[in-house]
């Protein structure tokens, strides 16, 4: 059989969870209580099943340093990570377009497609694995495949699929339905041949790429322009902006997979979660005997059902029942059971304020580590900084502030000016406004410090970069 490539779209603000999911820290990069991310567990699965070694991730690229991280913590075995780092979201045409056409030009057309949403939940690999198997069969019949999750309820906020003709290890698809409403959800439950439409597919390059060209001809030649002008050298791919803001925003099930002529969709024999709510989430965590969950510290008083979370500071909950609280540290979020759906015009009312909470969290992460709020008042700004062994910050200079920073563990490499040293645990150095600067840790543990900030202005773009090992200049 054609060697399977998984690709993994990795992304998207995940409003619904928000205060823990944000802009600049979405839903797949959330622990979950095991400690784990979503996208470390997509990664743990599609390892399972890719026999070529390599594993393509369709990201962000403010999310480029992010995923490289997360991988590096969770992956069960070496393997070739090959990034295509988008400049903005188009949906999710264009990004598996691309990679099929840039696994195309690699490993030829024969070449199988496994699509893996990297913020779904699956627990049993094996029976995932085995599915893929039937799924890549298909696939060879030059099949489009897709998982259907058989439903457990009439659920409203999923899109299904109609099952056809029996295949030999699925069904031919007769037709995707939009999301219903709760009468439609419960008459397609008791039909029996409707399934959720996970949004996992498999097919191999080329039968994906002659589907576009017939149902989707101007999303398949913005992608090959984006591509072409593209540099491809290495394993890190930044797809050029101008040419790709130029593709259409659209779905692959609205290009591609409503439309195609030669459609599958293998039943799943695995468990399955996309996360979509906090109750979703909560569903991770044990209950007590009265129905209270929690994560972190909480204290329950004459009160059932609720899911509590918290990253730090201790909950107490009092006389109140069947409620999501959800501390993030700068934000709390309260809601109702039956009400954690409507959390994303939260979300809505804040970036409609330009406020700093739908984007950032306290902890905000670098790409040579992250930093911690700790004060932000109008005379300074305090933060805790965690740089990684071997992370350098860019060599820069602030016209309205002036920086302190004490080493409290580790040993930190400072450049002041012209003058360079080493300072340990408890040693510290004063930054005047405007002077060249640079802080790296030559140590093989996590540098950590406190910088104190003194002046009128404390934003982001206070800082002049003229050096700096991520390309950020």
């Amino acid at each position: 059989m054609s060697v399977l490539i998984p690709v993994i779209l990795s992304g998207g603000a995940g409003t619904r969870l928000w205060p823990v999911s944000r802009r600049a820290f979405p839903k797949p990069f959330m622990r979950l209580p095991s400690g784990e991310s979503l996208l470390g567990r997509t990664l743990d699965r599609a390892l399972a099943v890719a026999d070529a070694g390599e594993v393509v991730t369709v990201t962000g690229f403010d999310y480029r340093f992010l995923t490289a991280d997360e991988y590096a913590r969770s992956a069960t075995r070496p393997f070739r990570s090959r990034l295509l780092l988008e400049p903005a979201g188009r949906n999710t045409a264009p990004a598996i377009v691309l990679a099929a056409l840039d696994i195309a030009q690699r490993h030829g057309e024969d070449a199988q497609l496994l699509v893996l949403p990297a913020d779904h939940l699956i627990r049993d690999v094996d029976a995932f694995a085995q599915d893929v198997t039937a799924a890549r069969a298909l696939a060879a019949q030059d099949y489009l495949v897709t998982f259907g999750i058989t439903p457990t309820a009439p659920e409203t906020g999923f899109g299904y699929i109609r099952a056809g003709a029996a295949l030999d290890g699925g069904f031919a698809i007769d037709a995707f339905v939009e999301k219903p409403d709760l009468a439609t959800a419960e008459g397609y439950l008791a039909a029996g041949n409707y399934t959720w439409n996970a949004g996992m597919f498999c097919f191999s390059a080329g039968a994906l790429l002659a589907a576009a060209a017939a149902t989707c001809p101007e999303v398949l030649a913005a992608a090959r322009a984006c591509l072409d002008a593209t540099p491809r050298e290495s394993d890190v791919v930044s797809l050029d902006k101008p040419s790709f803001l130029a593709q259409p925003d659209i779905s692959i099930d609205y290009a591609v997979m409503e439309r195609a002529a030669r459609r599958a969709v293998v039943p799943a024999r695995f468990d399955w979660s996309d996360i979509g709510s906090w109750n979703a989430l909560g569903e991770l965590t044990a209950p007590d005997a009265i129905g209270n969950r929690v994560q972190g510290e909480a204290i329950v008083v004459e009160g059932r059902g609720n899911y509590i979370q918290s990253e730090g500071r201790l909950v107490a909950a009092v006389g109140v029942n069947d409620l999501v609280i959800v501390d993030a540290g700068d934000a709390v979020l309260v809601a109702g059971r039956d009400q954690v759906q409507a959390v994303r015009h939260v979300v809505d009312t804040l970036r409609q304020r330009d406020h700093y909470a739908a984007q950032h969290h306290l902890t905000v992460h670098r790409p040579w580590g992250s930093y911690t709020v700790l004060e932000d008042a109008e005379d300074c700004k305090v933060k805790r900084l965690t740089v990684k062994p071997g992370g350098v910050l860019s060599l820069q200079r602030h016209q309205r502030r002036s920086e302190h920073w004490t080493v409290v563990q580790g040993t930190a490499r400072v450049r002041v000016g012209d003058e360079e040293r080493l300072l340990n645990r408890n040693q510290s150095t004063y930054i005047p406004m405007n002077t060249l600067h640079r802080l790296e840790n030559p140590g093989d543990s996590d540098l950590h410090l406190i910088e104190t900030q003194c002046g009128d202005y404390f934003g982001e773009d206070d800082i002049e970069r003229l050096e700096d090992v991520y390309g950020r200049c």
